[in-house]
């Protein structure tokens, strides 16, 4: 199979045929037809994350495809099943991580890879693809869709009327502002620094936008809080001094900012412990304190209401050899949610 393989960090990947062994106990063999590029593979390949002790090895936790083969051990998926793969733990067998080989060089790999053309997937990174969901979009259902909006509704629950502030709209933003539609808020506000996203997330119900880079994003939301603060802030640009604006903007006395994003390592935030003891609350999240087999099916259900407009995440779309590109162009920030076309024929097959 041709794989993407990051070799060395901070290089481009590199596009080589790759070796596989005979599947192992809980492993499940897929075809990918789609692939996600999420912030954290960005951060994995320009060394950001620290010292990457599996080079060499492959990448991606997001994907859809079809099973082609199943080992002992696997109930949960049969042959021929479209499936969602994604980095979040499920129901299933944690089998070991599988090992692809270039000649005699191993190409390590975690439970799920999927800048590949098949993937040796653990069974508890799987997940039923509802049938009415395309691959392409259902892509988006491996991470952004549980992390964004598993915020939203199993982390903060909101109030009704209550107040919110989204900081950074890539996918987990977007998904995360998706998701607001669900509740009745009071105000719902996207910040970002492209005016482009922020025309997209009035799309997706923002009532009111702040461009950080040509307002001051504390005294717009004072003013859109009669000086209070926020009840709620969701962080996910991925910036130290974001998620440090965004738990100043909540309001003392039970305000709380949750956070997903991934800043570089060694990059730490600073916040005044008396905004702690006056009831400011910040916590980080995990996938959306998602599980997978209990909040999918969900989703799924929103998608099918019209409630999730997936396509208009995914407006540019690359080949598995253009990977290098897409990795660029979501680095300066022209794309919002890269989309690996690795086998489209599998969507008209089904």
């Amino acid at each position: 199979m041709k794989a993407a393989v990051l070799y060395d960090t901070n290089k481009p990947l590199k596009i080589d045929t790759l070796e596989f062994s005979a599947l192992k106990y809980g492993q499940v063999l897929v075809k990918i037809a789609y692939s996600g590029i999420c912030h954290s593979q960005l951060m994995e390949v320009r060394g950001k994350r620290g010292e990457d002790k599996w080079l060499p090895h492959l990448l991606g936790h997001e994907a859809t495809g079809i099973v082609q083969e199943v080992s002992k051990g696997v109930t949960k998926v049969k042959k021929g099943d479209r499936v969602v793969l994604g980095w979040i733990k499920a129901d299933g067998i944690d089998a070991q991580c599988a090992e692809y080989f270039n000649n005699n060089q191993v190409i390590n790999s975690g439970k799920v890879t999927t800048f590949n053309e098949y993937s040796i997937v653990s069974e508890n990174r799987l997940i039923k693809l509802d049938k009415e969901i395309p691959l392409d979009e259902g892509v988006l259902f491996g991470c952004a869709i549980p992390t964004g909006a598993g915020i939203i509704i199993n982390e903060i629950n909101p109030k009704e009327n209550s107040i919110i502030a989204i900081f950074g709209l890539g996918g987990i933003g977007l998904s995360a502002l998706m998701a607001t539609k669900l509740y009745k808020f009071k105000k719902i506000i996207a910040i970002d620094i492209e005016d482009k996203k922020l025309t997209l997330a009035k799309e997706f119900g923002a009532t009111h936008t702040i461009n950080s880079k040509k307002q001051n994003v504390k005294e717009e939301i004072l003013k859109l809080t009669s000086n209070q603060g926020v009840e709620y802030s969701v962080e996910a640009s991925g910036v130290a001094q974001v998620i440090e604006l965004a738990f100043n903007s909540v309001k003392k006395e039970g305000g709380l900012c949750v956070f997903a994003s991934h800043p570089q390592n060694g990059d730490l935030i600073k916040l005044d412990p008396h905004d702690l003891i006056c009831g400011k609350q910040i916590k980080g999240s995990w996938g959306g304190a998602c599980y997978p087999d209990r909040d999918l099916p969900k989703f799924f259900e929103l998608y099918k209401q019209g409630k999730l407009p997936l396509h208009k995440l995914l407006e540019k779309r690359y080949t598995l050899e253009e990977v290098n590109q897409a990795l660029d162009d979501l680095e300066n920030r022209k794309v919002t949610r890269p989309l690996l076309e690795i086998d489209t024929k599998l969507e008209e097959e089904r």
